[in-house]
């Protein structure tokens, strides 16, 4: 029962947890024994070679499980990406780069079959209502999305819809590739893995529950409403189910577009600081954040280009799936690092860090404050003390060029030449989501060649975020 492939486009899903366990299984299995044999032959060898063949052992490996999972699509794939964007802390890199390599995977389902899945989700009847294009917008590892128009009033709207079966596989994929990892022996299991995996799995759960989609996107439309630079779209409950999620079409362009790298200056940083400040509502004010960094899920809308024009640029919001709702027991020590931050307060970020329980008050005085220290840069765009910038991160004006600080690497390097790796521990799984969310926004500042200084707005919120909130909604409603 293979899959039948016709160009770009797969009949169907392997969702059977058997089949899809034989696979993994197999594969595992193979890749194990490979690995058995190389530890065998590479016990001889000098240190320097081992170290050099295990490092090509492990990309082999990894290379090997990955055109795997590939060939399943599905949660399978779903997993491998999360995998790739939030193990860093917990897989050897070989593994998370050869992860990576799913995101590619371009493969959709054939029109035939999700006109199958859309017929017995909304009925002939409501169907009918539809034109549909049978050529999807876009395709990923858990569904795909499909344009459409209605019949009566010719409203543009998109269809996401869900491959069958994945929701219910989640659980026997995400064990079978975390076993699978562990026979290839690519992973050292411990409390800290299973503790992240385990948030894999609420966040896979999340990511198929379409209904909370729905709500999430409703909620954040709702709290976005008086913010004119956003458009998030509207969800059509009629047309919605527990597998398929209708919402208005809303155009924009991909944010590395020439057409957006073409604005102005003054354009390009409005966007930037725009998202700058979507990051602190979440963070300071809702508690909720969508995690998931991946550019797909943005567009600009360029003023003049829509039919109503407010005079600037916008920003689309897609895909409410990742959201994450942070308890205020993680939250608390996070604002409080970001503040001691700010203040240059080199304790109080390391406290911070020990309730965060990644750091440890056992530590050399001089490794905590090293960790602090590499907390802190990661502020600079955001610094009350500018002195500190590099010359190439500041233009004319003495404003922050988020492109040119090249900060994530920086901080990176700043990181490894430290002693902090061997005493680093696994951070909170909360946190490594947060952190990618970080990055994330720094992204996409810099893709867009942003140029501001972050500080003011930083500051608004840091002292008073329901002031700040409510100011921002004051401001965008006059814009």
């Amino acid at each position: 029962m293979s899959s039948r492939r016709s160009g770009n486009t797969v009949s169907r899903i392997k969702t059977g947890s058997f089949e899809r366990r034989l696979s993994l299984t197999r594969a595992g299995l193979f890749a194990g024994g490979r690995m058995a044999s190389h530890m065998a032959t590479n016990w001889f060898s000098s240190k320097e070679k081992r170290e050099q063949r295990h490092r090509a052992m492990l990309s082999n490996q990894a290379r090997f499980l990955v055109d795997e999972l590939g060939k399943l699509k599905g949660s399978v794939v779903k997993i491998g990406q999360v995998m790739a964007l939030y193990g860093e802390h917990f897989l050897p890199d070989e593994v998370t780069e050869a992860l990576h390599t799913l995101e590619d995977q371009t493969t959709s389902l054939e029109w035939a079959a999700i006109e199958r899945v859309l017929k017995a989700e909304l009925g002939d009847a409501r169907l009918r209502e539809l034109e549909v294009d049978p050529e999807p917008l876009g395709a990923a590892s858990l569904g795909q999305v499909h344009r459409a128009v209605r019949h009566s009033d010719g409203l543009e709207l998109v269809l996401k819809v869900q491959y069958p079966g994945v929701a219910d596989a989640v659980d026997s994929d995400l064990n079978a590739v975390a076993q699978l990892l562990k026979v290839a022996r690519l992973v050292n299991f411990g409390p800290e893995f299973n503790d992240w995996l385990e948030e894999v799995r609420e966040m896979m759960h999340r990511e198929v529950d379409y209904r909370l989609e729905a709500r999430t996107t409703e909620k954040f439309r709702s709290m976005l409403a008086d913010d004119p630079r956003f458009i998030v779209p509207r969800v059509l409950p009629e047309y919605s189910t527990a597998h398929v999620i209708a919402s208005t079409y809303e155009h924009g362009h991909s944010v590395g577009a020439p057409v957006v790298h073409d604005l102005p200056l003054q354009r390009r940083s409005a966007l930037g600081e725009a998202a700058l400040e979507l990051f602190f509502r979440e963070l300071f004010v809702w508690g909720e954040i969508q995690t998931d960094p991946n550019f797909g899920n943005y567009r600009i809308r360029i003023a003049g280009e829509a039919g109503e024009d407010p005079g600037y640029d916008r920003i689309v919001l897609l895909d409410f799936g990742a959201v994450q709702a942070y308890a205020d027991e993680f939250l608390t020590p996070v604002r409080q690092m970001i503040r001691a931050s700010y203040e240059k307060d080199l304790d109080g970020v390391i406290d911070g860090g020990v309730k965060l329980k990644f750091m440890n008050l056992d530590w050399p005085k001089e490794v905590l404050e090293k960790f602090g220290s590499v907390c802190m840069s990661v502020l600079e765009p955001l610094a009350k003390d500018q002195g500190q910038w590099p010359d190439y991160a500041v233009n004319g004006e003495g404003q922050y060029r988020w492109k040119q600080s090249d900060l994530p690497s920086r901080v990176a390097r700043h990181a490894a030449k430290s002693a902090i790796s061997r005493y680093f521990r696994v951070p909170p799984k909360e946190f490594v989501f947060l952190n990618r969310k970080l990055i994330g926004v720094y992204t996409f500042i810099a893709v867009l060649h942003s140029e501001f200084n972050g500080e003011p707005l930083l500051k608004r919120y840091l002292y008073d975020a329901t002031a700040a909130d409510a100011s921002t909604t004051t401001q965008s409603t006059k814009a």
